[in-house]
């Protein structure tokens, strides 16, 4: 069975669509929210097949949301309800799987609702949960050995040109690549990327501080490093962290 959530702060809207969606299929809707950034931290924890979601949301906004979604390494079917066209292109870009309007429109729900099913039925089966294990690990280099690492287990990582130097609690390791190639191979939704050179286990953060031009340094759990967030990733921080 298909698991989804939905993501709309309309108490209504947000009914009526799981009520159409349980009269008319099999998916299982796991959970809902009214505001981005819970929707955010419990797919951190947890994988489902469709997020049904609204665009004008609180905290974070559905398209924020989507992006962190599509570059997750078990990316769901994102279907945005809204109320509004104009997101349509930009929703598209991001490889949405539909885009509906509200009010809705039950003949379009019921196909919309039998295209998830019908994919759902050709989607490879997993083959072992080792598969979506080794998603939520990740090859580190130490001299000659390599360490599968938990993703969890990282801090932050740091751009060094063509290097890019991996820190946890104890450890500091160096791989021969881009911090861009290093963090795709991270899970999106434990992630942010808040400098061109810093990417941060956002479940690491201890301490937000104020700097200058109105960014801000984050200061982690058990480290005295201070990690930057620049100011073209400011918007971005703030929505994550409520700010």
């Amino acid at each position: 069975m298909l698991k989804a959530i939905i993501v709309e702060d309309e108490y209504l809207a947000r009914e009526e669509l799981e009520y159409l969606v349980k009269s008319h299929s099999e998916i299982d809707i796991v959970a809902s929210f009214e505001d981005g950034l819970e929707a955010f931290k419990y797919l951190q924890d947890h994988e489902v097949d469709v997020v049904f979601l609204d665009i004008q949301i609180p905290s974070i906004d559905g398209l924020l949301l989507a992006k962190n979604l599509h570059k997750s390494t078990h990316p769901p079917h994102v279907v945005f309800v809204t109320a509004y066209k104009e997101f349509a292109v930009e929703a598209f870009e991001l490889e949405a799987f539909d885009y509906i309007l509200k009010p809705y429109n039950e003949p379009r729900i019921i196909s919309l609702l039998q295209k998830i099913e019908q994919v759902g039925r050709q989607a490879p089966k997993p083959q072992h949960e080792a598969a979506s294990n080794a998603s939520r690990t990740v090859n580190l280099v130490k001299g000659e050995r390599i360490i599968v690492t938990p993703c969890e287990q990282i801090y932050y990582a740091e751009a060094d040109e063509k290097l890019t130097y991996v820190y946890t609690r104890t450890d500091r390791y160096v791989m021969q690549m881009t911090i861009s190639e290093f963090v795709s191979r991270l899970p999106a939704e434990g992630f942010f990327r808040c400098h061109r050179s810093y990417c941060v286990n956002i479940n690491k953060i201890r301490e937000i501080v104020p700097w200058f031009n109105s960014t801000y340094l984050i200061r982690l759990h058990d480290l005295s490093f201070e990690v930057p967030v620049s100011r073209s990733n400011i918007k971005a921080f703030r929505q994550l962290m409520r700010l």
